[in-house]
């Protein structure tokens, strides 16, 4: 199957009120065209979740900026004042994860666990309203896993049947993504024909995705 596309094909289905999840690390192997495309749609009430709240102007920052986002997940926002502000405002639900927790949250949903038990947090203000479970005399907190309509992804490479292959940290939450949404959307650097890539170096497997995009 074909799963070559154009971007405002690929986005056609994206709705106001969705779970857009969006790889990327402080915007490295962050989708930019996907994220500029989304933007044009000109959405509101979305939930977004991302590692941060990248820059003003850049990465999943381009949603804050254009006033897309009712919640966003994401472990630091620190880099992006446009986002505290908000936060300071209340004026957007600002959800914070320890992002080894948001991992493994996001993680939870793609391969179908009801939750992950973890230490982090447990004593401080992340264990408020949160199930805490003993096990072997230790407390651990319930996260629930982090489900998603549509993950927007930055390949390095992949070919027609959305076989990919990241390059280098851009790795970072990207498969993770892919495999917890009921879309998947790639932005790739590269896009080759099916055989070129070596089975043993796919990084994740073309049944996760939907539609692959030229980056």
């Amino acid at each position: 199957m074909n799963k070559v596309t154009t971007i405002r094909e690929a986005v056609a289905t994206i709705r106001s009120g969705m779970t857009l999840m969006v790889g990327g690390f402080m915007t490295v192997g962050t989708p930019e065209k996907l994220v500029d495309a989304v933007v044009e749609l000109g959405l509101t009430d979305l939930t977004v979740v991302c590692n941060d709240a990248g820059v003003p102007g850049g990465g999943a920052g381009k949603f804050i900026r254009n006033g897309m986002a009712k919640t966003f997940y994401a472990s630091h926002v620190g880099l992006n004042p446009e986002f505290g502000k908000l936060m300071a405002q209340e004026a957007i639900e600002a959800i914070l994860v320890p992002q080894g927790t948001l991992a493994e949250r996001i993680r939870a949903a793609g391969v179908g666990l009801g939750g992950i038990l973890t230490p982090t947090g447990v004593g401080t203000d992340v264990e408020k309203g949160k199930e805490k479970i003993t096990v072997d005399g230790k407390e651990y907190l319930l996260e629930p896993p982090i489900k998603g309509d549509v993950a927007l992804i930055k390949a390095h490479r992949a070919d027609r049947q959305g076989n990919l292959i990241f390059r280098k940290s851009a790795q970072n939450f990207n498969p993770l993504m892919a495999m917890a949404c009921e879309t998947v959307i790639v932005e790739a650097e590269h896009i080759e024909d099916v055989g070129t890539i070596d089975p043993d170096e796919v990084m994740v497997p073309g049944i996760f995705v939907d539609h692959v995009v030229k980056g």
